[in-house]
């Protein structure tokens, strides 16, 4: 089939949505899909697109802002596909791919990935366009596809799914298991960040505006809790238009030695960024986290995990079980699971068995292609 994946990010930009789209595009390829990524010409640097087995279209926008863009090419480039999925949100993309289909009918799968909230103004605008452009949007799907059934009940669209209930689907996001292993420490890292003998926590994902959810500032503050131990070190991968800032509020917390900002990392090093884990956190602040990509790769790492008890993440974590739950913005609790994780690593390796386990069981990118290539099936033509 002919599949059109419509997505407002994409590597080598490193954010949640355009990995999924990117690793779906991947393996939906190998099914025998011919697929066609959309997305914008921002953050392009160093992606060679023609190495890929499906085709990247960047197009570029009349206007841009943060992740959106506002794309009327869609219109006419959408044509003589079998299937638009659509990665939501994308502002200023989903709304033409509303407009192609009020022109001309076309099946369309939109892949609701998060709600979104932003703060000021941006907050006003989401909130506007949630209760009156959204809707509509959604009313044009063919299938709705929820990452966890968690998060579809307590998400700003939980009444018109129920409205929609037949149209409705989960299918869980995934990770390369073979990728993302148990490896032993690297020790060029090691030596790189000087992490010989420390106990290392780890926090993997973007530093920039549209990421203010993840909770890096109070990331910080926890950890400023429990520096005293000298044989502690954060980690932070990632980077961003925030990282200077984040670096700044370290020194001001007296941090700078402690905590190391990695900048961006290429996927191939990601892997063994990993490996330096004692222990994964996912501190974010609100439902803008839907589910965590970061999370089923430390625990695909075989990585004992700390998140924050949100809808959609709380599916992921089997609390005391493959890791440890948190409120949001509760930093003595972020603090205490920390340090308990760090000092008992009989608890930690424990966890981070089973968390691979449940990895391998429930979230690799190849149970997750059979279920979305099962998903477009049930439209293909007789």
């Amino acid at each position: 089939m002919r599949v059109a994946q419509i997505v407002s990010t994409f590597p080598p930009y490193r954010a949640g949505i355009g990995n999924v789209a990117y690793h779906l595009s991947w393996v939906l390829s190998e099914m025998g899909h011919e697929v066609s990524v959309f997305t914008t010409t921002q953050r392009t640097h160093g992606m060679l697109d023609e190495s890929l087995p499906f085709h990247v279209n960047r197009l570029w926008p009349w206007f841009a802002y943060g992740n959106a863009a506002f794309l009327p090419q869609l219109v006419w480039k959408l044509r003589n596909f079998d299937i638009v999925h659509l990665h939501y949100p994308f502002f200023g993309g989903a709304e033409m791919v509303y407009l192609r289909d009020s022109i001309k009918k076309c099946t369309i799968i939109v892949h609701y990935h998060m709600d979104v909230f932003g703060e000021g103004l941006l907050k006003r605008f989401f909130s506007f366009h949630s209760t009156y452009i959204m809707p509509r949007i959604l009313s044009h799907a063919s299938k709705i596809i929820v990452t966890s059934e968690d998060y579809a009940r307590q998400s700003r669209i939980a009444d018109l799914l129920k409205e929609w209930q037949s149209k409705v689907i989960t299918v869980p996001l995934g990770v390369n298991p073979e990728v993302f292993k148990p490896r032993l420490r690297n020790k060029e890292l090691i030596d790189k960040y000087q992490l010989r003998n420390k106990k290392t926590i780890l926090f993997v994902g973007a530093l920039d505006r549209a990421h203010y959810f993840k909770g890096v500032t109070y990331l910080l503050k926890a950890f400023q809790l429990i520096a005293s131990n000298d044989d502690y070190r954060l980690l932070i991968v990632g980077g961003g238009n925030l990282q200077k800032s984040f670096e700044s509020l370290a020194v001001n917390y007296g941090l700078e030695r402690k905590v190391i900002f990695t900048g961006h990392v290429s996927d191939n090093w990601l892997p063994y960024y990993y490996s330096l884990a004692d222990v994964f956190i996912l501190p974010s602040i609100d439902s803008s986290e839907a589910f965590g990509i970061a999370l089923l790769e430390a625990m695909s790492s075989g990585i004992p995990v700390i998140a924050s008890d949100l809808p959609g993440v709380r599916s992921v974590v089997v609390k005391d079980e493959t890791g440890v739950l948190v409120k949001p913005r509760q930093i003595p609790l972020m603090a205490k699971y920390l340090r308990t994780i760090l000092e008992n690593p009989q608890t930690g390796n424990r966890f981070g068995a089973q968390a691979r386990e449940r990895v391998l069981k429930m979230y690799t990118w190849d149970i997750v292609g059979r279920d979305i290539d099962r998903i477009y099936r049930e439209f293909a033509q007789p």
